[in-house]
């Protein structure tokens, strides 16, 4: 066999050489080579699941899974070292000052994304893996322009939150190496990287490589990363069942084999995550051509109480408990304004509420943007659990598997309204143009968007398009007036020096105006118009 060619194609950073190192390019490649048709039979086979739906198929509990739901004797691996409380997670990106605020915010455990709240430029992709090992070894600082000095409260690792890193989901590719002239993935690229720098260190330093899976759509998916598991820790000479992986079930695909997505990880599973924006994104993208029936009201109004979404996260809660596994409940995206008490305040006790809903329902801890939330999400799930790490003893019996619950979109309450279209558009304008400058988690009216919640508003507005939808009005959404309105809204953002709201109007204009939908806007953004500068962050 011809020993394959590995190319970089990128502009230097400051210590890559450090991550990308030969043993550690062998390691890509050997990945690459084993996993990459897997992964590409998989992508396609999505988007022929995909396209039955589309055409009318509902999804339900698989008949050739049954055996797997029915059989009690089954359980996922005993909770890892650092994994048993998770009470309060904090998300963010990993660049270096979310790492060091992170790792200080008093959270059981930090989800270091590499996916959607990261624009993945070049320079980020590097320095993220560099912030994850400087933080390991104690060496990292941060200074900021205003002389304010950052760095992590312990030496110790096992006094700050646990780090659950988050690759790119199986959609994607690092167009940056390319193994004989084929993209990696980039899951591969950030799983592998971040593995084999970091594997043995943490082991050593009393935790392990947790892993957080994103936008996976069937158990077939979760064998592939298993099966990648298997062949990594073997590489690497680390004990079977070290990796432990947590799943975002983040795709309505995905909800119909929670059960068996934790079948296929049981010996690295960490447990299942209620990935609620993406989720709903997928909600929109599966059904967006099947009419009225199917449309979601503004996305303000999809919340977690409607009858679908609660349908989602009690089915989710019992199949992780059933099988011994942590439940990690969704994110409070606020992002408190300091100079609006009041405001905060009302947003404040949104959030006590959302998590007294989760902890009430049995989750095992939750999800926060930012760390002024740690206190309040603590102060539920203690209220909650008391001494207990958790309440995965918590079984659930009394909530019923019901696939037809978790389609019941007719049953959503809610409108769709000028207002809700010209939001969506809003946040669709800021959120692009921060990306392709290569911030992946943008503030924007006092929450912390990410790409899911602008997949949420670019999509909403594509299907409203495509159904007809009236406005509580009694205006029909075309594409003309959406377009009227995108123009006002994108003579309304406050322009600066460098920015890049040509571009992003212009990929918007596409993936929510267009007569194709576009399956991620990620991908053409990436593609056509994500420009590899070093950056601040």
């Amino acid at each position: 066999m011809t020993h394959p060619t590995v190319k970089i194609n990128a502009p230097s950073v400051p210590r890559q050489d450090e991550v990308l190192t030969k043993e550690a390019l062998d390691f890509l490649v050997s990945l690459h080579w084993r996993f990459h048709g897997e992964r590409n039979r998989l992508l396609q086979e999505r988007q022929r699941r995909r396209d039955r739906i589309s055409n009318g198929e509902n999804p339900a509990f698989r008949a050739d899974t049954k055996d797997i739901r029915e059989d009690t004797s089954w359980k996922v691996a005993p909770l890892a070292p650092g994994l048993e409380n998770r009470r309060v997670e904090i998300t963010g990106p990993t660049d270096k000052k979310m790492t060091i605020n992170a790792l200080n915010s008093g959270a059981k455990v930090w989800l270091a994304d590499m996916e959607d709240a990261s624009s993945p430029t070049w320079y980020n992709v590097i320095n993220g893996q560099l912030n994850l090992t400087d933080a390991y070894e104690n060496r990292i600082d941060f200074t900021s322009e205003k002389g304010k000095e950052y760095k992590l409260a312990s030496a110790d690792i096992r006094e700050l939150p646990t780090v659950v890193m988050r690759p790119r989901g199986w959609h994607l590719v690092e167009r940056h190496i390319e193994v004989d002239g084929v993209p990696m993935s980039g899951g591969l690229v950030d799983f592998g990287l971040y593995f084999f720098h970091n594997a043995k260190r943490l082991i050593e330093k009393g935790r392990g490589p947790y892993f957080y899976l994103p936008k996976l759509e069937s158990a077939e998916e979760a064998r592939l990363w298993n099966n990648i598991f298997i062949y990594a820790q073997d590489e690497l000479d680390i004990p079977q069942g070290t990796i432990r992986a947590t799943v975002l079930i983040e795709t309505i695909t995905a909800a119909f084999e929670m059960e068996e997505i934790l079948y296929e990880l049981r010996e690295h599973s960490a447990g299942l995550n209620a990935g609620r924006w993406d989720y709903i994104f997928s909600v929109i993208k599966n059904f967006r051509n099947r009419g009225s029936r199917y449309v979601l009201p503004d996305r303000g109004e999809v919340t977690m109480t409607q009858p679908f979404m609660r349908a989602y996260t009690e089915q989710l809660v019992r199949a992780c408990h059933r099988r011994g596994a942590s439940a990690i409940g969704g994110m409070a995206a606020f992002i408190p304004n300091r100079r609006d008490a009041e405001a905060n305040a009302r947003a404040m006790e949104a959030v006590r509420g959302d998590k007294l809903r989760e902890a009430g329902d049995g989750f095992d801890g939750s999800w926060v943007a930012h760390p002024d939330l740690v206190p309040v999400a603590m102060e539920v799930f203690d209220s909650e659990l008391g001494d207990r790490p958790n309440q995965i003893d918590r079984l659930r019996e009394d909530v019923e598997p019901d696939d037809k619950a978790l389609i019941d979109i007719e049953a959503c309450k809610g409108s769709v309204t000028e207002v809700g279209i010209r939001a969506n558009l809003s946040v669709g304008l800021k959120y692009i143009e921060s990306w392709l400058r290569g911030v992946g988690a943008a503030a924007i009216n006092n929450l912390m968007e990410d790409a899911a919640t602008a997949e949420i508003s670019r999509s909403q507005v594509w299907q409203w398009i495509k159904a007809g939808t009236r406005t509580v009005d009694g205006r029909t959404v075309t594409r003309e007036w959406a377009s009227e309105l995108l123009d006002e809204e994108f003579s309304h953002v406050d322009r600066f020096e460098g920015d890049r709201f040509d571009d992003a109007l212009e990929i918007l204009r596409e993936c929510s105006l267009g007569e194709e939908y576009p399956t991620f806007l990620t991908l053409s953004a990436y593609a056509g118009y994500l420009v590899d500068t070093q950056g601040t962050r």
